[in-house]
């Protein structure tokens, strides 16, 4: 991809974001895009999902050219191919755990009140479905998450420090839950994170260093 993203003027290679990134991940899989804080993880997200645009080179998801797209269409693919999952959940707060899952479906055409039901039945929450997020706990609400991304089925899901703001023992059942459901679906599935505990859980391991994507053998690479 050579993805390069600048956020000034400035041609000095090293003020870039994104430093000449190039990757493929394929179908199915389940990667860990570990990195520091300032590493570029985020940049590199929100390039995936379309929501901002490399200052040179391209990105393809699901066969596709995102610049080719246009915004309307990056817009439709998000909606109906990507799934989100953030380190504060950013559930509505004004919708309840099933208001929130059925939302990602309105938006993507399919509004099936069952399939929201049942993505609530596969985190563990059907019984919660009537809850507004302040009345659950934070693993209760990223698990909410996580069924509002897996319910239209995506190609892609994006998570960015899903458990950057959980204990390391609701974190850990959160990961296990999060890559569990993407398999079980076959969808691709990206982690950007700072914790090591990520890698156990992945098929890949990719480390971020000042706007560049190295591949990584094992996570005791990582934990080191």
């Amino acid at each position: 991809m050579d993805l390069w993203k600048k956020y000034d003027q400035n041609d000095q290679p090293d003020s870039a974001a994104l430093r000449g990134s190039t990757f493929d991940i394929k179908p199915g899989e389940v990667v860990a895009l570990y990195g520091k804080s300032g590493s570029g993880k985020t940049t590199l997200l929100n390039i995936l999902a379309g929501l901002d645009r490399p200052t040179k080179g391209s990105v393809w998801v699901g066969g596709k050219n995102l610049e080719t797209l246009g915004e309307a269409g990056r817009t439709r693919l998000r909606r109906q191919k990507l799934g989100f999952v953030f380190q504060f959940f950013n559930l509505l707060p004004t919708l309840t755990a099933f208001e929130n899952v059925f939302l990602s479906l309105e938006l993507a055409g399919k509004p099936n009140p069952e399939a929201a039901i049942q993505a609530l039945r596969s985190v563990g929450l059907e019984s919660r479905g009537g809850r507004y997020p302040h009345e659950l706990s934070g693993g209760e609400q990223q698990r909410v998450a996580i069924a509002r991304a897996v319910v239209k089925e995506p190609a892609l899901i994006l998570a960015d420090e899903p458990t950057g703001n959980l204990d390391t023992k609701t974190g850990e059942q959160v990961l296990a839950l999060l890559t569990g459901c993407t398999r079980q679906l076959g969808t691709t599935l990206i982690l950007a994170t700072h914790s090591p505990l990520t890698c156990r859980h992945s098929d890949r391991i990719l480390r971020m260093v000042d706007g560049l994507v190295v591949e990584e053998p094992s996570c005791r690479e990582i934990s080191s």
